[in-house]
């Protein structure tokens, strides 16, 4: 028998990486991380909390758990719209 479960709210500070705010998102970003380029567009490389660097891409939001200081990683677009939803109140 399966047992259906939904994933508990955890409230999130996000910043979409867009050309119009990509310096933004840099300093929203408190972390190692750098800005670079590729393929003649902006990205960002944002350590995660388990050492590896995560690309950050056009469109991409970059997240911040409240409950984990220092803690930040891309989320896609698409993914982004279907997990999180503006926080009420």
């Amino acid at each position: 028998m399966t047992t259906k479960f939904r994933k508990k709210p955890v409230i999130v500070d996000a910043e979409q990486f867009t050309e119009e705010n990509k310096n933004r998102c840099l300093n929203f970003v408190r972390c190692n991380s750098t800005a670079d380029f590729e393929d003649g567009k902006p990205i960002l490389k944002i350590q995660t909390i388990h050492g590896d660097i995560a690309i950050v891409r056009l469109g991409d939001w970059v997240v911040k758990e409240q409950d984990c200081p220092g803690h930040f990683y891309p989320v896609n677009p698409n993914v982004f719209k279907n997990t999180y939803e503006p926080e009420k109140g």
